[in-house]
């Protein structure tokens, strides 16, 4: 715990205004993962190739994908922490992973964040770290990106839905809006 404390003043340094796309993921099927150069994002699919559409919800009524858990976001001075490795970042689960700060200061629900052409929108649900961040991670890393500053800082991530359809590119600027 000592040595992920020690990170958090190189997270907070997150830009604000404007960040990075810094990895694309998709989840074709459950624990498979392709780091993808570029990809659509889409109102009502979410990022086209990614499982989300087919994903069952227990915060639905019917058990559809959740609307508000369609993308979901992390921070890369976050995950570089508690994955140490580059190569084991997609394992987060995550779809795009941005060099800019997601409190909820900087990006509280309702927010947009414009990235090549696409555009979405920071929704309420939290994103929270499970057991499957703990077999990856390690405990101690959950109960980090799960503590009181790791959910002012949403260390784990955000949810957000696509708001505009469009394309985005690793090394595009993520923007404020």
């Amino acid at each position: 715990m000592p040595e992920l404390e020690a990170g958090l003043d190189h997270i907070r340094q997150s830009p604000k205004e404007e960040g990075v796309l810094e990895l694309i993921v998709r989840r074709p099927q459950t624990e498979h993962r392709e780091v993808v150069d570029e990809a659509q994002l889409d109102v009502d699919k979410g990022l086209i190739g990614d499982n989300w559409t087919l994903r069952k919800s227990t915060r639905t009524s019917d058990g559809s994908p959740h609307p508000d858990m369609q993308i979901n976001i992390m921070n890369v001075r976050s995950v570089a922490l508690v994955a140490q490795e580059r190569e084991r970042w997609s394992l987060a689960g995550d779809q795009l992973y941005l060099d800019l700060d997601l409190s909820k200061t900087n990006l509280p629900v309702g927010a947009r964040i414009s990235i090549g052409t696409a555009v979405l929108e920071v929704t309420a649900p939290p994103h929270t770290g499970c057991q499957k961040f703990v077999a990856r991670f390690g405990l101690e890393a959950m109960k980090f990106v799960n503590s009181e500053v790791g959910r002012e800082l949403c260390l784990r991530g955000i949810n957000a839905k696509v708001v505009q359809s469009g394309t985005v590119r690793v090394g595009q600027t993520a923007k404020k809006l």
